[in-house]
């Protein structure tokens, strides 16, 4: 697994002064938590662009005066105005104690419903798991090569060797969908017109053979 290391400095200060100050140099606060003890550090921002800007998962190695730490991110604090990255929280990885984690999916194979003409669409990017340590990975590979058409994937169709999928076990993964009946999804159909009124039918002519009216009828 992509490991990158973050070199750190112990937190002595506390408080919003000391906080603003270290931000103000470019310095980012944060913790780590779940080990034997809770870590308070800080590190340049740009230590942790690699960790943070990207969708992939890592490990990250925090080395703080001559310790390092083995941990992955647990949570992320930006400011609500300039949008610059305020704090993170780091999960420490021990040994023989489960933790917690957000996994990528990796969709792999070809489906037999896009074969046939369907269109793929994947309603999840990542699923929440509990693991030992050892047993965390880079992404979790989800093979869609017998999906067919109007077919799902859903949670409970994912199986990991010692990985516990804490995602609801119906909702789906990934689907595979006619191409109109994705446009229909998209679009409502616009409601049908009213029935036009039957014209009405012509008087009917008089019968053949019938007498005529005489002209210049005497009047009674």
């Amino acid at each position: 697994m992509k490991t990158i290391t973050i070199e750190g400095q112990l937190r002595t200060e506390f408080g919003k002064k000391a906080t603003r100050q270290l931000r103000s140099q470019e310095q980012v606060p944060a913790v780590i938590y779940g080990g034997a003890q809770e870590v308070n550090f800080y590190a340049p921002a740009k230590a942790f662009k690699l960790l943070v800007y990207t969708p992939e998962f890592q490990i990250a190695e925090v080395q703080i005066e001559g310790k390092a730490y083995r941990c992955i991110l647990k949570d992320l604090q930006f400011d609500k105005v300039t949008d610059t990255l305020d704090h993170v929280d780091l999960l420490e990885l021990v040994g023989d104690k489960k933790v917690v984690a957000t996994i990528p999916i990796k969709f792999t194979g070809v489906s037999v419903g896009v074969k046939g003409g369907g269109k793929l669409i994947t309603k999840m990017k990542a699923l929440k798991v509990k693991a030992l340590p050892a047993d965390l990975t880079e992404n979790i590979e989800v093979d869609i090569t017998n999906l067919d058409l109007n077919g799902n994937i859903r949670v409970e169709d994912v199986k990991i060797n010692n990985v516990e999928v804490l995602n609801s076990p119906r909702i789906p993964i990934a689907s595979v969908v006619l191409t109109r009946q994705l446009k229909q999804e998209e679009a409502a159909a616009p409601k049908s017109a009213p029935a036009k009124a039957a014209p009405a039918k012509a008087a009917a002519a008089p019968a053949k053979g019938a007498a005529a009216p005489a002209k210049g009828a005497a009047k009674k």
